[in-house]
């Protein structure tokens, strides 16, 4: 299962948002968007979650839950739609 984490702690890593859904169960990888240049967290990440109910159950308690100051927002993570590529300018 596919997990999005939104409303993260600039600060947040992957191995802490690891350690936030192990609590629930099996965590097979949690990683946090950054931005290619900056390399700055975009305040979101996903978790992948084998175990589907653990999934769930991780997503009903920690939705709205406050972590580094912040409410964050958790749901299934919606499939990537393909967005037409924007054209390169020279």
């Amino acid at each position: 299962m596919n997990i999005y984490v939104g409303n993260l702690s600039y600060k947040m890593t992957d191995e802490g948002l690891g350690k936030l859904f192990a609590e629930f169960g099996s965590v097979s990888e949690s990683k946090v968007v950054t931005d290619r240049e900056t390399r700055r967290s975009k305040g979101f990440g996903f978790v992948e979650m084998p175990n589907q109910e653990e999934g769930e159950e991780a997503i009903k308690q920690l939705d709205g839950k406050e972590i580094d100051g912040r409410n964050i927002k958790v749901n299934v993570a919606k499939p990537k739609e393909d967005k037409p590529r924007r054209k390169q300018r020279y």
